[in-house]
C-alpha cells in the first residue's frame, strides 16, 4: 500500500494497487489524481487493457474528465468532471469481468445528474471478480438500505458469458438521490432459506443438474430449506465460450444476504477441466464459510458499506461485518485521503444466544460527511 502525496490539489500515489478505488473516490471528492510507476518493472509495464476500459467508462459517465496517459502507460493523471450518468453503452475487457466495471457503477450511480441506464458486455461469470448474480442479490440488497426509495435500482442479465470470449449482456439501472441516510445495523439474524442458480452455457445442461445436487447435498446437512433453481441458456444467451458455474446466497430472519459462487475453469488458457460436482462443492462449502463470517453483509460487500457510511448525512452510522478484506482496508485508507473520513473500528461482542459462534466480527461506527449530490436537480 503506497501512501499518497500531496502535490498542490493533486493526489500523487505509485503502482497500480487499488487502481478503481482510487478512481470512484476521485470522482466522488473531484480531486485529482496522479499514478505512476504502474508495472513499471513488470516484463509488460503500463495500465492492462481492463483499466483502460475501465477509464474509458468513466469517461462516458462524466462530463469533462481530463485524462492524460504516458507513452509506455506507466504514468496517469485523472481530473474529474461532473458526474452525468444517462444512458450508457460499454463493452467491457474480457480480461476481467462486467463485475469489475459494475462495482463502480454501484458507487457512483447514486450520485450522477440524471439516472444511470447502463449496458455493459463481457464475461459475467469468473473467478476473479463478483459476478453479476451475487451483485444483484448482496450488493444491492446492502446498497438499499442506504436509500429510502429503490424501485428503480436493479440490474438484469440478459445474456451470459464465460472466459475466454464473453458475450454477455446485463442491463444496470440507477436513481439518483441527493444523499444517503445514517443507519445502525448490529443483528444479522438467523440464517433461514438458501437459493441460488446453477447454470451450464454451451455444454451439456445436464452439467447444471450435476452441480444442483452436489451442491444440495451439503447444504442440506446445514439447512432444510434449500432450493437452486437451473438457468438453462439457449443460442445468443449462452454466450460466446462453454462453461457452467453456480450462485448461491443465504437470506437470514434480518434480511442480510451471504453470498458465494464458483465457475468451471478456462480450459483453453491450459487450465484442467472442471467436474461440475466439484464446482457445486466447493460453492457450498464457500457460502458455509462466509455464513461463518457473518456481520450484516458478506465480505464482498464491505468497501460498498464503508463508502455509503462515510458519504452519508452528519449523523451516527453502526454496522458489523465480518474480518476486514484487504481491499476493505485499502478503501478506508482511502477514504481518510480523499474525504478526511474516519471510522472507529471496535471487537463486537455476539448476544449470548450466539456467544461461541462464529469469526472475530468488528463493529464499524463513523460520522457521515453529509455528502451531497451536487448535480441533482432540486426543484
Amino acid at each position: 500500500m503506497t501512501t499518497a502525496t500531496h502535490k498542490g490539489n493533486v493526489l500523487c500515489y505509485k503502482g497500480s494497487n487499488f487502481f478503481r478505488q482510487r478512481m470512484v473516490l476521485s470522482v466522488l471528492s473531484g480531486k485529482p489524481i496522479r499514478v505512476t510507476h504502474i508495472r513499471a518493472l513488470d516484463d509488460e509495464p503500463g495500465l492492462r487493457e481492463f483499466e483502460v476500459s475501465l477509464i474509458r467508462l468513466f469517461d462516458k459517465i462524466t462530463n469533462g474528465s481530463v485524462i492524460e496517459l504516458n507513452e509506455t502507460g506507466t504514468a496517469f493523471y485523472f481530473q474529474p468532471g461532473l458526474l452525468h450518468g444517462g444512458t450508457v453503452n460499454h463493452e467491457c475487457s474480457t480480461q476481467r469481468g462486467v463485475g469489475y466495471y459494475l462495482e463502480a457503477l454501484l458507487m457512483l450511480g447514486l450520485f450522477c445528474k440524471q439516472p444511470i441506464n447502463a449496458t455493459l458486455h463481457g464475461v459475467t461469470n469468473n473467478n476473479i471478480d463478483p459476478s453479476v448474480d451475487l451483485i444483484k442479490t448482496s450488493m444491492l440488497s446492502t446498497l438499499k438500505k442506504f436509500i429510502l426509495d429503490d424501485e428503480d435500482l436493479n440490474i438484469r442479465i440478459t445474456k451470459r458469458g464465460m472466459l475466454p470470449l464473453g458475450g454477455g449482456e446485463v442491463i444496470f439501472k440507477c436513481p439518483v438521490r441527493k444523499q444517503l441516510r445514517p443507519i445502525q445495523v448490529l443483528e444479522s439474524g438467523m440464517v433461514k432459506r438458501i437459493r441460488g442458480t446453477a447454470f451450464a452455457l454451451r455444454v451439456s445442461p445436464a452439467m447444471a443438474n450435476r452441480i444442483v445436487d452436489k451442491a444440495k447435498g451439503v447444504l442440506l446437512n446445514f439447512l432444510p430449506d434449500v432450493y437452486i433453481n437451473t438457468d438453462q441458456c439457449r443460442g445468443k444467451q449462452s454466450g460466446k465460450s462453454p462453461g457452467f458455474g453456480i450462485h448461491l446466497y443465504a437470506e437470514t430472519t434480518s434480511g442480510v444476504i451471504y453470498s458465494s459462487e464458483q465457475v468451471s475453469n478456462v480450459v483453453s488458457n491450459g487450465e484442467d477441466p472442471s467436474i461440475p460436482e466439484d464446482v457445486g462443492e466447493a460453492a457450498a462449502q464457500r457460502l458455509l464459510h462466509e455464513i461463518y463470517l457473518g456481520g450484516v453483509t458478506d465480505s464482498s460487500c464491505q468497501a460498498l458499506v464503508i463508502l455509503c457510511m462515510a458519504l452519508g448525512q452528519q449523523d451516527v452510522s453502526k454496522f458489523v461485518i465480518g474480518p476486514l478484506s484487504e481491499y476493505a482496508i485499502g478503501f478506508l485508507r482511502h477514504l481518510k485521503e480523499f474525504f478526511g473520513a474516519t471510522f472507529k473500528l471496535e471487537h463486537h461482542e455476539p448476544d449470548e444466544e450466539n456467544s461461541g459462534t462464529g469469526s472475530q466480527k468488528v463493529v464499524l461506527t463513523c460520522v457521515g460527511i453529509g455528502y451531497k449530490n451536487i448535480n441533482k436537480r432540486t426543484v
